[in-house]
């Protein structure tokens, strides 16, 4: 059934995506300055944008992005990274979205917070129409009190514009972008993409639909599921001690038997 739905969903958007003309081309003068600055200056794509600017030249975000000079990966760089959410993970949480296409091919949008500490999920909500204010409000649900956290990390989504990072200042958390095209630097919340992605696509229904089935299995997530990389739920799961010697053990059936808790029953 999940085929099929993936398999429809990408014929009907085939079917209404007519072809058109495109963006212009970048020109080759263009192109090479992106590079100058970048080699000169050691800048990224936004500080470029902004200087581009300057002189009258206006390229989108990803455009002066696709044309950075690829360097070479610093394995250096990629451990001190994983070395400061380890040591530090309690301070740092993470945002970021996911889409899921309904059954009649419309989509809809998973925004999601996450505890880099505990795996635990802080909050999230679905909508058809994600826009920049929409996130600040998820944020203040997510963070309604003195934050624990010091640092909020997302990725480049336009979503995720200035206005939203001004706002989460204003929380006293500091936010911090993941490189361009390094979902790893905010892994947890790209496992938990994954996962709940899965789940998600037995909705068939529309958004309350969607947020039914996320809420049950976000509960079995935060309060039952064992991360291995913790040994525990993420709310804290206490272990349970054999009652009787007749005592066998069972499962519980959650998210509609998609996964299951097992614990000690008495025998009849």
């Amino acid at each position: 059934m999940v085929r099929w739905h993936r398999e429809g969903f990408r014929r009907c958007w085939r079917s209404i995506s007519t072809p058109g003309p495109g963006r212009p081309p970048i020109a080759e003068e263009t192109r090479r300055l992106i590079a100058q600055m970048a080699t000169e200056n050691h800048w990224r794509a936004r500080k470029i944008r902004a200087e581009l600017s300057k002189l009258g030249i206006e390229v989108r975000l990803a455009a002066i992005a696709r044309y950075l000079p690829k360097p070479k990966p610093d394995p250096d760089t990629h451990q001190r990274w994983l070395t400061l959410l380890r040591n530090h993970r309690d301070v740092f949480a993470g945002m970021d979205f996911f889409v899921v296409p309904t059954v009649r091919f419309h989509l809809l949008y998973v925004w999601f917070a996450i505890d880099h500490g505990r795996r635990r999920i802080l909050h999230f909500n679905v909508t058809a129409n994600p826009v920049a204010h929409w996130v600040v409000q998820q944020l203040r649900n997510a963070f309604p009190d003195e934050p624990a956290h010091r640092f909020l990390i997302f990725d480049n989504d336009p979503i995720f514009s200035v206005d939203v990072a001004r706002s989460i200042r204003g929380f006293g958390i500091r936010p911090r972008r993941t490189a361009f095209r390094s979902p790893w630097q905010n892994g947890n919340g790209r496992t938990f993409r994954g996962h709940s992605s899965a789940r998600a696509a037995r909705s068939r229904g529309g958004e309350e639909h969607l947020r039914r089935l996320l809420r049950e299995y976000i509960a079995y997530y935060n309060a039952e599921r064992v991360h291995t990389s913790i040994s525990d739920a993420p709310a804290g799961r206490a272990a349970e001690a054999k009652p009787l010697h007749s005592a066998r053990i069972t499962r519980l059936p959650r998210v509609g038997g998609l996964h299951g808790r097992y614990t000690w029953r008495d025998a009849a």
